[in-house]
Formats: structure tokens, C-alpha cells, sequence
């Protein structure tokens, strides 16, 4: 990706030196984002749903950046930027004031308006505070164990999708789809889960066509790679063994694909209905 030299947003705060450890979620590596985070990014920020997996809390430690990791803050704070420019763009066209979101990186764990969180939940949303949550291991964890291809637009993809959370907190769809969660049975409540997810890489796609310029080769194949990875048919077979449809949450490998490669290629938001497809 083609992203040194790019605005850094104002947005992003890099607690990556200075994480405590603070109350944790109970989790078991990408297990949480599946599981865990799917419960509190529905829930608008309640609190409560993290309280009741927080685990006791562990001293604060401190230590310096490495060469490293301080490139990795200035991709995401670019990233970041970019996704600012675009949303921005989008949300003008449309006659609609979009207001940032912020990003903060983090290690091992970190506090959030909506409750604690350990680095086993994955990169997450929390619309309490309107903040995307990283912790930079989760993609070692991709690639190592869940064998998606590495490289800076895995990255990007992950953190356009989160932004897309931000966007559905922005427009309604988020609260929405809790109040309909409330009034269903638990497989209604997951295939509601899955079109939100769904919707969201469908918004990653957005941003990415409006940054072709950016895009290098193989970057594509990098996100496709990545949302491959995290399909929820993937990661029980990884971890499990087995596939069970009725609890996925965000959806199967080849749907969270199809939804990035739709809004890549057409930059359409008119036709990011997942809701009507999947609960057709």
C-alpha cells in the first residue's frame, strides 16, 4: 500500500508503550472476536456485557516502541486518515455530518467505555466511546495460525472494517439491529449479527475503491486473505474442528469476502443491503 508521505490523523492515541493490563475479557484468541466482540459492538456500548467476563487486574507496565512498531503507528495513523477522508467525502454527497472516530493501539489489554478488553478479543469497535480498539499481535496471530497472507493492507482492510462499525453506530443500524436482537430467538440474533458484520467488510470494500491509487499489487489478495481467515467456518474448523452454521456471527469465509469484493467494485452504497440478503 502506498501510504508513506499521507496525512496522519489527529485521531489515533498509540498506548502501545504504557498498556496496563487492567481487567481483561475472557477469551481465547480469535475465539474472542467471533464470540466476545460480537456481543458488546451490538450492545451500543453497555457496559454490562464486558463486566461479566472481566477476569482480576495485573499491574501497568511500561516500556519504548521498537523501530518497528513505530512504523506500524504511522501506517495506522495514515490508514486512519485516509478512512477520515472518505467517510467524509461520502457522508457530505449525502447531505450528512460524519463525525471521526478515534483509534487506539494498545498491548496486551486496555479500558474502554465499554468495559475491558484484552488483546485474545481481536481488533474491535466500541460505540460507547466511538473508538476502534488494536492490538498489532492480532495479525501475527493471522497469519501464523490462521495462515493469512501478511503484509500492510491485512492491516487496512481490518481497520476499514472496524471503521465501518463506526458508520453503522453513525447512521442507526447498530442500535437498530440490538432492538431487533432483543425481540428474536438466539438464530434470528446471529443471522442479524452476521448481515451487520457482513455490512461492514461490505464498507471496507467502500473505502478501498475510493483509494485505488493507494493499492499495490497484491494488496487486494492480502484483504481477501485476511477476510478469509476470520469467516466463522474457518475458525471453528481451526479451532474446534467442526462447523456449526447456527452460531456464526459474522459470517463464512467466502460471504465476508463476497461482501468486500461488492463494495470494491462498485463504490455503491446502495447495494450493501446484507440484512436483505441473508435474512431473506
Amino acid at each position: 500500500m502506498k501510504w508513506r508521505g499521507g496525512r496522519q490523523s489527529d485521531n489515533m492515541e498509540d498506548r502501545r508503550g504504557s498498556s496496563g493490563r487492567g481487567k481483561l475479557i475472557a477469551g481465547g484468541g480469535i475465539l474472542g472476536l467471533i464470540f466476545v466482540i460480537a456481543q458488546f459492538v451490538l450492545s451500543d456500548g453497555d457496559i454490562s456485557v464486558l463486566e461479566q467476563l472481566d477476569q482480576p487486574s495485573a499491574p501497568t507496565e511500561s516500556r519504548e516502541l521498537t523501530p518497528e512498531e513505530k512504523e506500524l503507528g504511522e501506517f495506522t495513523a495514515t490508514v486512519l486518515a485516509y478512512t477520515e477522508d472518505t467517510w467524509n467525502m461520502i457522508f457530505s454527497r449525502n447531505d450528512l455530518q460524519y463525525r471521526e472516530p478515534g483509534l487506539v493501539l494498545f498491548s496486551d489489554a486496555v479500558q474502554t467505555a465499554c468495559g475491558g478488553a484484552s488483546s485474545a478479543s481481536g481488533p474491535f469497535y466500541c460505540p460507547g466511546d466511538q473508538k476502534v480498539y488494536m492490538d498489532l499481535d492480532f495479525f501475527k496471530e493471522l497469519r501464523n495460525r490462521f495462515g493469512a497472507k501478511g503484509g500492510d493492507f491485512a492491516i487496512a482492510y481490518v481497520m476499514a472494517h472496524e471503521v465501518g462499525h463506526h458508520v453503522q453506530n453513525l447512521l442507526g443500524t447498530a442500535s437498530e439491529v440490538r432492538r431487533l436482537q432483543q425481540q428474536v430467538g438466539r438464530n434470528e440474533a446471529n443471522e442479524l449479527s452476521v448481515a451487520l458484520e457482513l455490512q461492514a467488510d461490505f464498507y471496507a470494500g467502500i473505502w478501498a475503491h475510493y483509494n485505488k491509487e493507494l493499492l499495490q499489487e497484491g494488496d487486494i489478495e492480502e484483504a481477501l486473505s485476511a477476510a478469509n481467515a476470520v469467516g466463522d467456518d474457518a475458525i471453528q474448523r481451526q479451532t474446534t474442528g467442526r462447523v456449526n452454521p447456527d452460531s456464526f456471527t459474522h459470517g463464512t469465509s467466502e460471504q465476508r469476502m463476497k461482501w468486500f469484493m461488492r463494495g470494491y467494485e462498485s463504490g455503491d452504497l446502495s447495494l450493501g443491503d446484507t440484512f436483505k440478503e441473508i435474512l431473506n
